[in-house]
């Protein structure tokens, strides 16, 4: 089986790729700085249960940062890598807004180590870029082809740069890389500083929730197994045929629903009535967000299969499991 490294495998994406990679039996090196972005003990616990996989013995864990390229070049050494699925990033819109020189570090810095890193080494790439990036489109679905050069926040222009760098160096010295935009990733071991978190955690504890624009605005809420499952199909498409080995490639649900819906939706599964005030735009923030996944249909295969309800109802049982049950 192939070797896989990980980069951002403590965070919630890197988490449930890792696990279905060690599911399926591939051999995983994790990667991760472990800041303090949010709750950092939720990063401990899933490097925990990474550690505890049946697979253990296929899964290797270094805290590192992505931009020290020597040590990069001695885990490669040591593990001999066939692949890189690069999800270490700095997220969030309302952070950039005031520490615009983190995401310069990891999402702009940060991404040109791993191409050189990938270079170097000859490794194909696998990396999260981003919805944002269609900034505040009037189309009722995005499409791969559509323009994406007027992002409307840091975050965004930081993964459409990811996108254009990944492309040159694709170009350049014929390195297969693959985007993926992923749209509003939801489910268990979620950040705790997410919508879906803050929501529930607040409903719970009978605290106020900000909602933005008067709920009106939409998401297209796409489950953390299908994600997962979308990034793992992506790892055996064949790229010899194409002059460029690179690929822009939608991650979404394909039905987007409107804020306030989904605040209902955690009302009725939490059993109790949120608390809410109601905020105007937050600077950055879209107005929607709805992925056109035929082409991910095409190349890899891809139909999500959990549906908003189902998720969220798993997601608030994670949580009063994993929080109520620590406190009580």
């Amino acid at each position: 089986m192939k070797t896989i490294l990980v980069t951002g495998a403590a965070g919630f994406i890197g988490f449930h790729t890792t696990k279905k990679l060690l599911d399926k039996g591939y051999k995983v090196v994790g990667l991760d700085n472990m800041n303090d972005y949010y709750d950092k003990s939720l990063k401990y616990n899933r490097i925990k249960i990474l550690l505890n996989h049946k697979n253990k013995k296929n899964f290797c864990f270094y805290k590192e940062d992505i931009n020290n390229l020597c040590s990069l070049g001695l885990i490669n050494g040591k593990h001999k890598l066939d692949q890189v699925i690069h999800l270490a990033s700095q997220e969030g819109v309302k952070y950039s807004l005031g520490a615009p020189f983190v995401y310069v570090e990891n999402n702009l810095k940060g991404f040109v180590s791993i191409l050189e890193f990938v270079r170097k080494n000859k490794l194909p790439l696998i990396y999260a870029s981003s919805s944002s990036v269609y900034g505040d489109s009037k189309l009722d679905k995005f499409t791969e082809e559509d323009n994406t050069d007027t992002p409307i926040s840091l975050y965004a222009t930081t993964k459409k740069a990811n996108e254009l760098l990944a492309y040159t160096y694709s170009s350049l010295f014929k390195i297969p890389a693959i985007g993926l935009r992923l749209f509003t990733v939801y489910g268990p071991m979620d950040r705790s500083n997410t919508a879906v978190f803050k929501f529930t955690q607040n409903i719970l504890e009978g605290t106020k929730i900000d909602v933005y624009n008067n709920g009106e605005m939409y998401r297209d809420f796409t489950y953390i197994d299908d994600v997962a499952n979308g990034i793992l199909s992506c790892l055996n498409l064949n790229f010899s045929k194409n002059k460029i080995p690179y690929e822009i490639i939608n991650l979404g649900c394909g039905n987007p629903r409107k804020l306030i819906d989904f605040v209902k939706l955690i009302e009725k599964y939490c059993s109790k009535k949120a608390k809410i005030n109601f905020m105007p735009p937050q600077p950055g923030d879209v107005l929607k967000t709805s992925a056109n996944t035929a082409k991910a249909k095409k190349l890899i295969g891809f139909k999500p299969k959990v549906k908003l309800e189902d998720g969220l109802k798993k997601f608030i049982e994670w949580y009063k499991k994993y929080y109520l049950k620590q406190t009580s």
